[in-house]
């Protein structure tokens, strides 16, 4: 009797092919690689064309073609977003991260336009977004540029915090007699609060006004003040302290200045 023939294997199965799948979008998401770091790089890209569609869909909304642009966009970020999710190694932790709840709500706000309008000022939060990707800072690493990176991260949020206020001012307040006719005055009445310049010729009315005005100026200094301290305060190097964690160090310290323990910091000038 002959024996039984050994079962035949699917030399590709479809589980086989779908992880390699998700380790190609984790390599090209993820990656040091050129390749990888390509791809990123037209990832950023499309999200700074996302971006200037968010900032100019004020002026946009009443053309005809807005919906057309907003629903293009929205499948270009579900895709995208579809893609991050596969490459994370971890879908729950994945999960978890405050950017991919941002992410999330602003694609609600594309896919259901009607829906979330008068929440749709957050889409300017892709920006801050955006800001967390190492792509757009490696190239300062690998330079030591770290200082720039630091000021570019500030830059940022200063201008997230404004287009934010101005999309929070132009949907809530911007109605006849207000004082704010549109969206140019709205990022006016933004800009002159959080330098505190405040020439009075545009106001928001009432008590929500008001507190609404004292907020702008609270953070408004708060972000150009840490955006001083990031340019002008004494150069530091990053270098983590093998026992205490801390990262920014003199760049001639010998000893961590938190714990005493002994740095053996790389010389930045060296070849």
């Amino acid at each position: 009797m002959d024996a039984a023939a050994p079962p035949r294997l699917d030399p590709d199965p479809p589980s086989g092919r779908f992880q390699r799948f998700r380790r190609r979008l984790d390599f090209l998401y993820h990656a040091d690689h050129p390749t990888a770091v390509r791809f990123q790089g037209w990832i950023a890209i499309v999200d700074l064309v996302v971006i200037a569609f968010f900032v100019m869909a004020p002026v946009l909304e009443e053309k005809r073609y807005f919906l057309w642009l907003d629903y293009s966009l929205a499948a270009l970020l579900l895709l995208d977003f579809s893609a991050r999710a596969l490459a994370a190694p971890s879908l729950k932790a994945w999960a978890r991260r405050p950017v991919i709840w941002v992410d999330a709500l602003i694609l609600l706000t594309l896919l259901l336009p009607a829906m979330f309008f008068n929440v749709g000022f957050l889409r300017i939060l892709r920006l801050w977004t955006l800001s967390r990707k190492d792509v757009l800072w490696r190239p300062l690493r690998r330079r030591g540029w770290q200082k720039w990176e630091e000021a570019g991260r500030a830059v940022i949020n200063l201008l997230t915090c404004l287009f934010l206020a101005t999309g929070f001012i132009y949907t809530a307040f911007v109605r006849e007699g207000s004082g704010i006719e549109g969206y140019i005055d709205a990022l006016y009445f933004t800009v002159a609060t959080m330098t505190t310049t405040g020439f009075g010729d545009v106001t928001l009315p009432g008590p929500a006004g008001k507190l609404t005005s004292v907020v702008i100026m609270i953070v408004g200094i708060s972000l150009f003040v840490r955006l001083a301290q990031t340019v002008f305060r004494p150069y530091k190097v990053f270098f983590r302290c093998p026992a205490c964690a801390l990262e920014r160090h003199e760049p001639d310290a010998v000893h961590c200045k938190a714990c005493g323990h002994i740095l053996a910091i790389p010389d930045a000038g060296g070849d």
